[in-house]
């Protein structure tokens, strides 16, 4: 049944008429209430600031918020829809605490026509106390209006992206790295070292047909003044020497230009010439995702198509080794797959259960793993207690291993485009870190990625070791 809003007309309206409403003040009200208005006094969003600065333990909400609502009273209330609000006089006496319970009042003290009414006004809190007081003047409506009470849309607050601002932060103290940039023929890959340069994150070479390069940077009005230029006639080309400065270490990593992935990765997966080690080269997706309280890794979601379960120990220990550069010292990782229980029809809940052993066995290090976990109770806090799942890593997560490449390359775009993530990409376990660039990547995502590999460049400069044997 539709719920009905009926005003009263300046007519209808006799002195002494009253109405009220009452709300609990929530952080989200102080928080929407700041958005909307741009008020970032301390004291509306720290306890500390408002225990400091107002004497209060609690957060305390912006004066006006409890003044506000006398606004929805007069709209909907009385005289309600149709109302055109004149003038406010209020005095505040005490502030409203996140928590409490505010009860606001206007009672009609005069009428004038044609339409004039003058009102007290006043706030209490639940404890009887008077949180503001004065008059309100308004238009009271002369037409009878009957309407529908709309159903507003519900506003839901999400953190700011900060993960790449931070990332990009630490690489301020360290020198560039070199970085061999293989064919950067297009607007998108020429843009992204060149503006890395700019900020001090790399050296970049420019490996491609220099003509085509030098004309792309004139089209976009990019200066690439003092940067290293070797010039190949094609794009094999452009891998081969790429790689091989990597492989030989006048690069420090390798930064992928317009041409495919595939043609890259190829040089790069050579056994001959190419920068392959030991360990299986994968790749990992470090995400901001509003929603999602710490940064999160995802793996892997671009190299590896169906991995088995040695592939999946090594592409664990690459994001492991990310995940402490990045500064966490013991990650949770989350081994996915459709359900939370071992099912033998199920190959990756095997899988997952046998790379926990592993870990148990010293054969994967630096972490703490669990799984198998859905992603539904590998990252909310409460699907992992309504599931009564007891584990450390279960909605907690720092390190998600996915159970393929499709499964994981969905979860890594179903983020960016439903959930506004941020998405940078590297690829570990060559003697390289490998930075591989979208088109549709924005230009903080290109960034980040190369400031990843600035930092894991760094980190094996202090370890004293090229890649992982």
């Amino acid at each position: 049944m539709v719920e009905m809003m009926e005003n009263r007309t300046f007519a209808e309206i006799k002195i002494g008429d009253t109405a009220s409403l009452s709300r609990t003040c929530s952080m989200k009200d102080v928080e929407l209430f700041g958005v909307a208005t741009g008020d970032l006094n301390p004291t509306h969003y720290s306890a500390e600031s408002a225990e400091k600065f107002a004497h209060h333990r609690k957060v305390v909400a912006h004066s006006m918020w409890g003044g506000s609502l006398l606004s929805a009273l007069l709209g909907n209330e009385l005289p309600g829809p149709g109302t055109v609000y004149r003038n406010q006089d209020l005095e505040f006496s005490a502030a409203v605490e996140v928590g409490d319970t505010l009860t606001v009042t206007v009672t009609v003290t005069e009428k004038s026509a044609p339409s004039d009414i003058l009102m007290d006004c006043k706030g209490v809190n639940q404890r009887g106390e008077t949180v503001f007081s004065g008059r309100a003047r308004v238009a009271a409506p002369s037409e009878k209006l009957v309407l529908p009470r709309l159903e507003l849309n519900e506003v839901s607050l999400r953190r700011r992206h900060h993960v790449f601002e931070d990332i990009i932060a630490r690489c301020h103290t360290l020198a560039p790295i070199s970085v061999a940039v293989c064919h950067p023929c297009d607007q998108v890959s020429l843009e992204g070292p060149v503006e890395a340069a700019k900020l001090g994150l790399i050296d970049p070479i420019l490996i491609g047909p220099e003509a085509k390069i030098r004309s792309v940077a004139k089209e976009f009005n990019l200066d690439i003044t003092g940067l290293r230029i070797i010039d190949t006639q094609h794009s094999h080309e452009s891998a081969e020497k790429a790689v091989a400065m990597c492989r030989s270490g006048e690069a420090e990593a390798l930064m992928k230009g317009s041409l495919h992935t595939d043609e890259m990765m190829h040089e790069v997966a050579s056994r001959d010439k190419g920068l392959r080690t030991a360990r299986r080269i994968s790749h990992v997706f470090v995400m901001d995702v509003p929603t999602y309280p710490r940064t999160l890794l995802i793996t892997d979601a671009a190299i590896n198509i169906y991995p088995t379960l040695e592939d999946k120990a090594d592409i664990l220990q690459n994001a492991i080794e990310l995940a402490h550069v990045l500064g966490v010292e013991l990650p949770k990782v989350a081994i996915l797959s459709a359900v939370e229980t071992v099912y033998p029809k199920i190959n990756s809940t095997i899988e997952a259960a046998a790379l926990c052993k592993m870990a148990d066995r010293g054969q994967i290090t630096g972490a703490l793993l669990d799984g198998p976990l859905a992603f539904d109770n590998a990252i909310s806090e409460e699907a992992a207690k309504i599931k009564k799942i007891n584990s450390p890593v279960a909605g907690r997560a720092d390190i998600l291993l996915v159970p393929d490449l499709e499964a994981g390359n969905m979860l890594a775009k179903q983020l960016s485009y439903l959930a506004d993530a941020d998405a940078a990409g590297i690829v570990l376990g060559a003697r390289v870190p490998i930075v591989l660039t979208s088109r549709a990547d924005s230009a903080k995502a290109r960034l980040a990625s190369c400031a990843v590999a600035v930092l894991f460049a760094h980190a094996r400069r202090a370890k004293g070791t090229v890649a992982a044997q």
